[in-house]
């Protein structure tokens, strides 16, 4: 049995952990984890005033050169709302905002709900989002606000662990509060990932086990980020359609695919499509488990009802 080494920090809200198969490799991969974080969230923080992410949003619709790690960030987010038909939007950032998610989330738990009036605002079409490679700049119209929730923190799952693994020549397995992405060999019998609805279960909590050798998995929940408003209870995943948290009769669901980017993509789908969501991940081929609210769980595209 391969033995494994981890190392796991709170960053852009979440919790990071990185794990090698070769224990002279940790130190560096750590680092190199830290390092892809750093740059992520000076790139795309919908929180920090000096990001990229927050001065394109007050372009006030103007054109704005921005780094390649945000221009990737950014194609990689329009090609999520290419496969999803918009089901999965950047452009959301506004109307979270107004629900009440407008700063760091351990802020918005914080805050006493009863004096939170939430508001929404209608999502405009994500084509309005230009992107234009040569110049290297981005525009979106007056008003508009992005958020890259939904692709953003799998995309750095993904660039980190083939970062480290290039680095390392060894197996790297990079979780990122569920997103999860592996790398280079994996150990003998392949990385075993425990299921949880909160990034923050201990390890050795109820759940069930999976193995993965390769790719990436997703688990996307309307459980964890939930803050108290006048108006009750919200959540962070919105529905595009109508610019207010979806309404899904699922608790978790988690998408195994190639990346941890699409596993997200598809991830995060599934809760906005809610009750069509099991016929639009099966006809895709995607192994998914879906947990609804009662605990009952769904699988699809081939995933064992025995890991459900």
């Amino acid at each position: 049995m391969t033995a494994l080494h981890a190392s796991a920090f709170e960053a852009i809200g979440t919790t990071a952990q990185v794990v090698v198969t070769d224990p002279d490799a940790l130190p560096a991969a750590r680092a190199l984890l830290a390092r892809e974080l750093d740059q992520l969230d000076r790139a795309a923080s919908r929180f920090r005033p000096d990001s990229e992410l927050v001065l394109l949003n007050q372009a006030r619709g103007q054109a704005r050169r921005v780094s390649t790690l945000l221009l990737e960030a950014l194609f990689v987010a329009v090609r999520a709302a290419e496969l999803t038909d918009g089901i999965v939007s950047p452009m959301v950032g506004r109307t979270l905002r107004l629900a009440g998610y407008d700063t760091t989330f351990a802020l918005v738990a914080a805050r006493e709900g009863r004096r939170v009036n939430p508001r929404f605002a209608t999502v405009v079409d994500w084509r309005l989002l230009e992107l234009d490679e040569e110049r290297q700049t981005a525009r979106i119209p007056a008003g508009v606000e992005l958020d890259l929730g939904a692709t953003a923190k799998a995309l750095a799952a993904d660039r980190a662990a083939a970062t480290i693994a290039g680095a390392a020549s060894c197996g790297v397995l990079v979780n990122l509060g569920g997103d999860i992405s592996v790398a280079g060999a994996a150990p003998a019998g392949g990385w075993a990932i425990r299921l949880a609805d909160h990034h923050a279960s201990p390890p050795d909590g109820p759940g069930p086990a999976i193995a993965v050798t390769s790719g990436g998995l997703a688990t996307s929940s309307t459980a964890a980020r939930r803050w108290r408003t006048a108006s009750g209870e919200l959540h962070h995943v919105i529905d595009p359609r109508t610019g207010r948290p979806a309404g899904t009769p699922w608790q978790t669901v988690t998408v195994a695919a190639a990346t941890c980017v699409d596993a997200n993509i598809a991830s995060t789908s599934a809760l906005v499509l809610g009750d069509d969501a099991v016929e639009w991940l099966d006809s895709r081929g995607l192994p998914a488990r879906f947990v609804a609210a009662d605990g009952s769980t769904v699988c699809t595209g081939g995933w064992s009802p025995e890991l459900a």
